[in-house]
C-alpha cells in the first residue's frame, strides 16, 4: 500500500483501482524489458524486484511523472545488462581453473608464430582493426571514433576480416 501511495499517480487521485492497474502494467513492462535483455530468463524477477527499489530510492529525481514507464524500463533494462555482466563473469570466476591449464598449453611459441603468420597475410588496415577489437580490446565504437569511421562501418571490417582469417585457416589447415 505504500508503494502506491508513494507512486500515486495525480491523474487517477483517490482511485485505487486505477492506481493498481497502472502499477501493474508498470510490473508488467519492467518485466518485459528486463526479460528481453536478460540471458537467463529465470532472473527477470530478481531483476525487477531490484528497480523498484532503485525506483524508490531514486523517485525524486524523476522530473515528469508521465515518464514512469519509459523511466522504469530504462532502469530494469540497466540491471538487466548489470546482471548479465555478473554473471559473466561469475561463470569466468568459477571455470577460470578449470581452463588454466588448457590456456597455457596454446600460448606456445607455435601459436604466436601461427598468428604472426595469419595476421602478416592480411592487409595492414584489416590487421590493424581486428588487433584493436580482438588484442587490446577495444569497443566497436571507441575503434570507429579512432578511426574517424561510422560504427556500422567497423562492425562490416571487422566481421570480413574474421571471414578472411577463417577463409585461411581452411586453406591451410593446421598441423598437429
Amino acid at each position: 500500500m505504500a508503494m502506491t501511495y508513494f507512486l500515486r499517480d495525480s491523474a487517477f487521485p483517490g482511485n485505487a483501482v486505477m492506481e493498481e492497474e497502472m502499477l501493474e502494467e508498470l510490473y508488467r513492462q519492467m518485466l518485459k524489458a528486463a526479460r528481453s535483455r536478460l540471458y537467463d530468463k529465470n532472473d527477470a524477477g530478481d531483476v525487477v524486484q531490484e528497480a523498484w527499489v532503485r525506483i524508490l530510492e531514486k523517485y525524486d529525481t524523476l522530473r515528469e511523472s508521465r515518464k514512469l514507464i519509459p523511466w522504469a524500463k530504462t532502469i530494469a533494462s540497466n540491471l538487466a545488462s548489470n546482471a548479465n555482466r555478473a554473471r559473466r563473469s561469475e561463470w569466468l570466476a568459477d571455470n577460470c581453473e578449470e581452463y588454466e591449464h588448457v590456456s597455457h598449453s596454446y600460448h606456445g611459441p607455435e601459436l604466436i608464430a601461427e598468428l604472426s603468420d595469419v595476421l602478416g597475410r592480411l592487409d595492414p588496415a584489416t590487421r590493424t582493426l581486428l588487433l584493436y577489437k580482438f588484442y587490446y580490446g577495444f569497443k566497436d565504437d571507441e575503434i570507429a571514433a579512432a578511426l574517424d569511421v561510422p560504427v556500422g562501418t567497423v562492425k562490416a571490417r571487422i566481421h570480413r576480416g574474421k571471414a578472411k582469417v577463417k577463409a585461411q585457416n581452411q586453406e591451410q589447415p593446421r598441423s598437429t
